[in-house]
């Protein structure tokens, strides 16, 4: 493993595991918060119904207590406090239920049906009998009783907290409840309320750890970043060395070219032409002979020499970029019969390199669009501002796809040259190619013009 992946990996890796244990102990200790709450909130919401029910109860006593306390068992003070405490309604839900000791219903404001009728052996869903359990604990002096019934405002069994008493002059048990699904809604709000400030305390732990392992990767990618370009510098180096050496050889070969076998096609161009004036007067076969044989030797020169130019011409080190751009549009028009437009700016002395990079690119891509283009004209640009230095080169020809090509490894290659000896440079190299209009971009920087 590599020095900064193991950097990173002991930076990160402790850090990752600290922030999971947070969160997990955050967590845990909200959620026993949240628990201690809703049993502290709940005890006093419970307290605080049971003396609520205690106190009505005690007011619905206090409304029918002179007529059982000085009318002994008239049935019609009997009726009238049973309608009076029909009346005592306080709420949907809440209301005065009224049974004698053997169960039966005498009063119940939800339920009269039910009126007249024993409900001794009403059992809830849990199996209890509610109204035995009613009876016993006001015969014990009166209490709550926690049970499950049957709510008239949404049809469901529900639990229900109810509070009673007896009056036993009449042998009536009184009494009245409330559901406890308020104690559920507080639960809820609690734990609602809980969850959020747990998830907001989790975001923020969140950020804080993303920042961490941001500041973290940021390490690691500045150490990668370093070893990358040190590397790239050594490569770009290495290329240029390349380049360059290429060049060294193709300008020794021009000079043997054209200070060798040039000399000698002249020495024979000469001889010909001595043996052309030496048989004048002879053979006409042979004079036609020798003239064919000069035109040849005429058309080698001019070869050696353009391949001598091509190679490395001496115009691009004795005038400039320009002037040899220039001079490579001429010749290509003279050469294809394409017309060619440039609009080239005179520019200052640049890096030999960054100048031998611009010449190959225009050579390559003219020599592409002789071979493959089809065009009828070609336009060539050159500009130079502080931004650097950039080439166009734009032909009207038939157009190839630029990415089928670069796959090609022979016919890609001198694409592939092109792009490289640019970005070699740190310059930007653009290819965009479509029937009747392919455009190529070269761009170096001002660092790579510099002499």
């Amino acid at each position: 493993m590599r020095l900064r992946s193991v950097v990173m990996l002991l930076a990160a890796v402790p850090l990752v595991l600290a922030i999971a244990a947070v969160v997990w102990i955050v967590r845990q200790q909200t959620n026993q918060l949240a628990l201690a709450q809703i049993a502290s909130v709940q005890a006093i919401l419970l307290q605080a119904r049971q003396d609520e029910l205690k106190h009505f109860v005690q007011v619905g006593r206090s409304a029918i207590s002179r007529m059982y306390k000085n009318a002994g068992n008239d049935p019609g003070l009997q009726r009238e406090a049973l309608e009076l405490l029909r009346r005592m309604d306080f709420g949907e839900d809440h209301y005065f239920y009224v049974y004698d000791l053997n169960g039966k219903s005498l009063m119940h404001p939800r339920l009269a049906h039910l009126e007249g009728h024993s409900q001794w052996e009403l059992r809830d869903g849990g199996g209890r009998p509610v109204i035995q359990q009613l009876i016993q604990q006001a015969r014990t002096g009166g209490g709550f009783v926690d049970f499950m019934w049957h709510r008239p405002s949404t049809g469901r069994e529900e639990r229900k907290l109810g509070y009673v008493e007896l009056i036993p002059q009449w042998g009536w048990m009184i009494g009245t409840g409330l559901y406890l699904d308020h104690l559920q809604e507080t639960q809820t709000v609690i734990t609602n309320s809980t969850a959020a400030t747990v998830t907001k305390t989790l975001d923020l732990i969140l950020i804080v750890a993303s920042a961490a392992l941001l500041m973290v990767a940021a390490g690691g990618l500045a150490l990668n970043l370093y070893e990358i370009r040190a590397a790239d510098g050594k490569l770009r180096a290495m290329a240029q060395k390349v380049v360059l050496s290429q060049e060294t050889e193709r300008s020794r070969v021009a000079r043997e070219l054209h200070d060798g076998v040039s000399q000698w096609l002249s020495s024979v161009k000469f001889v010909l032409e001595t043996a052309l004036v030496n048989v004048e007067n002879g053979s006409g076969d042979v004079r036609a002979t020798l003239r064919k044989g000069l035109d040849q030797m005429r058309g080698v020169m001019r070869d050696v020499r353009r391949i001598s130019h091509d190679l490395r011409p001496t115009v691009l080190d004795d005038l400039g970029l320009s002037s040899a751009i220039e001079q490579m549009a001429r010749e290509f028009g003279e050469r294809t019969a394409i017309a060619i437009h440039t609009a080239v700016e005179p520019i200052p002395p640049i890096q030999e390199a960054a100048a031998t990079a611009m010449f190959r690119v225009t050579q390559e891509a003219l020599s592409n669009v002789a071979k493959h283009a089809d065009a009828k004209n070609v336009w060539i640009g050159l500009r130079y501002s502080n931004a650097g230095l950039e080439l166009q080169l734009r032909d009207d020809g038939q157009g190839f796809d630029v990415t089928e090509k670069l796959r090609q490894a022979r016919e890609g290659l001198g694409l592939t040259n092109m792009r490289e000896r640019i970005e070699t440079l740190g310059g930007q190299f653009e290819l965009q190619s479509a029937p009747g209009a392919t455009v190529l971009n070269a761009a170096l920087p001002p660092a790579a013009l510099k002499s």
